[in-house]
């Protein structure tokens, strides 16, 4: 009898459980609910870039199917798709927490979130000074910039944006110089332009540009005469020349120019009449060339030969201010106005002994086959004197 109760009891377990489970395949006791899950391509950026999200890996029981995504971003910004992929740029530094919660066509969801750090660019602090002079250096200072997150900063520097120092095409990459500080300066007047690139210890960078004023400086000019003059002595052979170069003007207006040729006397009679010599000049820069013969104007006098020629130039200005990019450039804009160069580079003399009387030889013996010659050049000169004024 008691066998039989136990039996009894057994059965009657076994057909609950059965029922159980049954009611459980109707009702929906069994989950049905997606397990989220996500993951990104990069979990540390700079601001601005792009993080690219997967949620495709999330799963959820079948018979059901993953229809829905939807995205919370961390930054205020969120997203619907019906693909578990999506791309997001963040504009703001800090860590986000990015979320994903899946529903699938149950309407039933879950959540994952992933952690992405967005790192700040650096801040450039320059100090400069508003304006330079011509050849004066100008010191500018980044030393005061840094990374917000509290990272070490590094500097590029490209000092010139007009000037390609690579050779690479592009003058505005240049790398300069590295260093906190530097000191730029620059000959022309104008806007010396550059930049300074500042790189934290995650790669971010901010590259600002820079502008220089550069001015000119401030000069009086006063122009002083002077007379230079030259000589020579020499003995030229019937039929040859003798040749003499200057460079006068180097540095210097011409305003006048006196040359004289005056030959030795012929004391014998045998030795008459005078030698015939001429005197020519060549100013090739200029395109002026002259030449005159020897002559006798009384008997007691030696044979001279002469080129004189004054105004060559216009008479400038004297005791004004003007600016100018340094010193050296004035004088050279100065010397080279237009108008004004009359007699600029080499000027070549040259000395012709055309006819030495007699010809005829006496004894055999031609008595006057040369003469000496005295040669002497004046010129008078204007030469620039400029001086710096002002600060």
């Amino acid at each position: 009898m008691a066998s039989m109760d136990s039996e009894r009891v057994t059965g009657l377990s076994l057909a609950a459980l059965l029922i159980m489970t049954s009611l459980a395949g109707c009702t929906g006791l069994a989950s049905s609910t997606p397990n989220a899950s996500i993951s990104a391509d990069r979990l540390t950026i700079d601001v601005g870039e792009t993080v690219n999200f997967d949620a495709r890996d999330s799963t959820t029981p079948a018979p059901t199917i993953i229809d829905e995504y939807v995205w919370d971003f961390g930054d205020g910004e969120s997203r619907t798709t019906k693909t578990g992929i999506v791309s997001h740029s963040f504009a703001e530094a800090g860590n986000h927490e990015v979320e994903v919660e899946v529903f699938n066509d149950g309407g039933e969801s879950d959540r994952a979130s992933i952690s992405i750090f967005v790192n700040s660019p650096p801040i450039v602090v320059l100090e400069m000074p508003g304006y330079v002079r011509t050849n004066e250096t100008a010191t500018i200072d980044a030393s005061g910039s840094y990374d917000l997150e509290g990272g070490s900063v590094e500097f590029i520097w490209d000092l010139d944006l007009t000037f390609d120092a690579n050779g690479d095409g592009d003058p505005a990459n240049d790398a300069d110089d590295n260093h906190a500080s530097v000191e730029v300066s620059s000959a022309d007047s104008g806007d010396l332009s550059g930049s300074v690139m500042v790189i934290d210890d995650k790669g971010a960078t901010t590259t600002q540009i820079w502008h220089l004023m550069v001015v000119k400086r401030m000069f009086k000019v006063i122009w002083e005469e002077q007379r230079i003059s030259a000589e020579w002595n020499g003995h030229t052979e019937q039929g040859l020349s003798s040749i003499i170069e200057q460079f006068p003007a180097e540095g210097a207006r011409i305003m006048q120019v006196n040359a004289t040729l005056v030959l030795d006397r012929d004391l014998l009679p045998i030795q008459w009449p005078e030698d015939n010599f001429t005197l020519r000049v060549n100013v090739p820069m200029t395109g002026w060339t002259t030449m005159v013969h020897t002559a006798q104007s009384n008997v007691t006098l030696n044979a001279t030969a002469s080129i004189d020629r004054g105004e060559m130039n216009p008479y400038p200005i004297s005791g004004y201010t003007v600016s100018a990019d340094s010193a050296e450039s004035l004088v050279a804009s100065l010397l080279n106005e237009p108008g004004a160069r009359f007699g600029q580079g080499d000027w070549i003399w040259t000395i012709a002994a055309v006819q030495c009387d007699p010809d005829l030889p006496i004894d055999g013996i031609d008595p006057d086959t040369g003469n000496d010659w005295t040669f002497t050049v004046e010129f008078v000169i204007l030469i620039p004197r400029v001086s710096e004024v002002g600060s």
